[in-house]
């Protein structure tokens, strides 16, 4: 029970503030008096005050404590703790903000009651704070959670699973005269269509895609519907993947749908998917659209996606960006004909933004002739300073590179900034050799700019020999 202090406390808070907005007159004598009326003392005043701090200081100290314990990876003990806040203070800001990380420490349990009730929590949540800020992120949670209990048989999050894993919403302007349903509702409409579409995955593929190709066809429509129904068909296996994702790719309205369309061509096998990936490559004049294509060529190991690649990146008349791009992927596969291909384009590109990026799509396989190539570029004095740096990073980034190499490279290089290079690649290695050099450099190299480099570096290694080699450098003669 609230003791009579904490209620005339509070009555008389209120009392003043009505006085307050009503401009009243009122004197502190005639304070004092109703003060007394309620036969309150001023130390039971102050008393109700320290209660009312005292009980903010208790849900902040268990806010804390609570986090200190997700943090520590008690998940349980943060659970209670946080239930009890907002149980015991429904009102306090702290509520919604620990009904969410009740709902995340139970997640992170893995325990399946343990997921289902923080489901109910979240359900709770948006029920009794639907405007909280927390509510983006308790969404992405619902959405984990559903996920993890559905591979574990749970049908109802199965079914949400299904269609909180669709493509992106794209935007969908209405183009008839008749206006729209508010968004609310036009969300609702389009879910429950989500569900059918969704539902659509466990029918027979002769069966759903004629469904599945009228939304696609209704270019009117929704957008996010055809984004769904996109996901949908790449997921089918059938014979028309292809060629439906294809024409979405080249003829929806929205190119976001057209983008989802060329990503999900990307896991639909066969030469006819990767024939349509390379059309639109090179037919599409939407960056993001051909953007999609590369990755997509880039995630089919055929000959022919990895040739459509090479023959784009030499198209001088392409956007450099995508050019790019397209450099990087190839890199990323150890092709011996892929590899062979970016070596010998380097010396025919004047880009120096593509040279860069060669580069480091080289240094990405570790064949030990990339190694010796990359030195090469670096040795080659007819390139430009910064191109031969990075060349030497990624030469020293491969491992084909050694600090015995290194050695001789500082002792036979006049350009300073290449020195100052491999002081830097040699700081990046963790053997004793590379701080040996380092240490030889900052002792004994006549170039003072030299040997405040070495020192830098020396400073960042936790290498034991170094607090007493840089006692020798300020102390030379000792004490």
């Amino acid at each position: 029970m609230m003791k009579r202090s904490m209620i005339v406390l509070m009555l008389t808070a209120v009392g003043m503030a009505g006085l307050r907005s009503t401009e009243a007159q009122t004197s502190v004598p005639e304070v004092e008096a109703s003060v007394l009326r309620a036969e309150v003392s001023l130390a039971e005043l102050k008393a109700g005050l320290m209660y009312l701090r005292a009980a903010q200081d208790s849900v902040d100290e268990m806010y804390r404590r609570a986090r200190r314990a997700l943090n520590g990876g008690a998940y349980l003990d943060a659970a209670r703790v946080f239930q009890a806040i907002y149980r015991e203070h429904p009102r306090h800001e702290y509520a919604a903000a620990s009904m969410y990380w009740e709902a995340y420490s139970r997640y992170r349990t893995r325990s399946t009651g343990e997921l289902d009730q923080a489901r109910r929590i979240i359900r709770e949540l948006q029920r009794a704070h639907p405007e909280a800020r927390e509510m983006r992120e308790a969404e992405r949670l619902a959405v984990r959670i559903d996920g993890e209990l559905a591979r574990r048989g749970d049908a109802q999050a199965a079914e949400d699973v299904a269609i909180a894993a669709a493509p992106p919403d794209a935007p969908n302007p209405p183009s008839q005269p008749d206006a729209p349903p508010p968004p609310r509702q036009q969300q609702e409409n389009d879910d429950i269509r989500a569900a059918a579409l969704n539902a659509l995955m466990q029918m027979d593929p002769e069966r759903a895609l004629p469904i599945l190709k009228q939304v696609l066809e209704n270019r009117d429509g929704s957008a996010d519907l055809r984004a769904k129904a996109v996901f949908i068909v790449s997921q089918t296996g059938a014979d028309e993947t292809a060629d439906i994702l294809l024409d979405v790719a080249r003829n929806d309205p929205e190119s976001e749908v057209r983008a989802q369309a060329v990503f999900w061509l990307s896991q639909v096998e066969g030469s006819r998917a990767v024939g349509a990936l390379d059309s639109i490559l090179n037919q599409s004049d939407d960056p993001i659209v051909q953007e999609k294509a590369i990755f997509a060529l880039s995630q089919h190991s055929s000959d022919r996606a990895g040739s459509a690649l090479r023959t784009f990146v030499r198209r001088a008349d392409a956007p450099p960006e995508l050019r790019e791009k397209a450099i990087f992927w190839l890199g990323q596969h150890d092709a011996p004909e892929n590899q062979e291909f970016l070596r010998d384009l380097y010396t025919s590109l004047e880009s120096t933004e593509l040279k860069e990026r060669v580069l480091f799509a080289v240094s990405q396989n570790d064949a030990p002739e990339n190694g010796a190539w990359l030195m090469e570029r670096a040795m080659d004095q007819s390139e430009s300073v910064d191109l031969r740096k990075r060349a030497l990073f990624w030469a020293g980034q491969s491992g084909e590179l050694d600090v015995a190499q290194l050695n001789r490279l500082y002792d036979t290089m006049d350009d300073e900034e290449m020195r100052a290079q491999v002081i830097f690649v040699a700081s990046q290695r963790d053997e004793p050799a590379a701080v040996d050099l380092l240490m030889r450099i900052a002792e004994n190299d006549p170039n003072e700019e030299m040997r405040k480099k070495a020192v830098f570096w020396l400073g960042q290694s936790d290498d034991p020999r170094i607090p007493e080699f840089l006692l020798k450098l300020i102390n030379p003669g000792g004490v």
